[in-house]
């Protein structure tokens, strides 16, 4: 369900620069392994549905989670079949500005002025992976992300943020940083909630739920890079981003 609840201050002590300089490095080393496939990044920019139909113009910011390296099926990234469910409504125009590999910090500095000059309806922001994995300090990405999603809900978008389910289920990660991934993953989920409660126009995606315990439980809705999601994973991904969706359509409509 769509996160609009208050959610207490948490508080997390940063690890030595030298300690996350060294995960950093193991985070890297296994998501270029020369024994597994890797795959480009994708466009999953698109327009849907009958054009006599109101417009609905989505914008997604954002990294991997978005450009869907491993989806061998455009209409299967998560957003694309969000769009699609959308169709039978509206006209919508997709339009992804997501480069693969971006922290918030990134999105901040690379795609956030594009996407304002789009003047998006509803504007979509999955981004936290790359700062968990890479050691950014939580406070900075709470930062970062509160800068992206107020500047983006001044515009009168609705703002869908996706946040993350748990990283620690990714096959491809040495077992000795599991436990590390899975709480940065809920640190930065957790802060990804807190920013949305102190914009009205802002929605979050629930993924606590099943977007959590399904790859652990199914290892299959990986991509075959073992990192990505896949297919099947970004059918996961859509199933909880719907009733978000909808919820920022709905505060867009009542902001206009």
């Amino acid at each position: 369900m769509a996160t609009r609840t208050r959610t207490a201050m948490i508080v997390v002590p940063a690890i030595p620069a030298v300690a996350a300089a060294i995960v950093a490095t193991q985070v890297l080393r296994a998501a270029h392994r020369p024994d597994l496939p890797s795959y480009p990044n994708q466009d999953p920019s698109g327009t849907f549905g009958d054009p006599a139909l109101p417009r609905l113009r989505i914008v997604a910011l954002g990294d991997s989670s978005i450009t869907a390296p491993g989806v061998a099926d455009l209409d299967n990234i998560w957003i694309r079949r969000v769009a699609r469910s959308l169709a039978d409504r509206f006209h919508v125009e997709l339009i992804s500005l997501a480069v693969g590999g971006s922290k918030a910090s990134d999105v901040l500095e690379g795609q956030l002025e594009g996407a304002l000059r789009l003047h998006p309806d509803v504007a979509v922001v999955s981004v936290g992976a790359n700062d968990a994995l890479r050691g950014v300090p939580p406070e900075r990405y709470r930062h970062n992300l509160t800068t992206i999603v107020t500047r983006l809900a001044a515009t009168g978008a609705g703002v869908l943020v996706f946040g993350m389910g748990d990283l620690g289920s990714i096959p491809r990660l040495p077992p000795s940083l599991r436990r590390w991934t899975s709480h940065r993953s809920e640190v930065f989920d957790r802060i990804a909630r807190q920013v949305v409660v102190t914009v009205p126009s802002a929605v979050k995606v629930h993924t606590r739920g099943r977007c959590t315990t399904a790859f652990f439980e199914d290892p299959s809705l990986f991509a075959g890079d073992q990192f990505h999601a896949g297919d099947a994973g970004h059918g996961v991904f859509a199933d909880d981003a719907l009733e978000a969706m909808e919820a920022a359509i709905a505060v867009r409509r009542t902001a206009t």
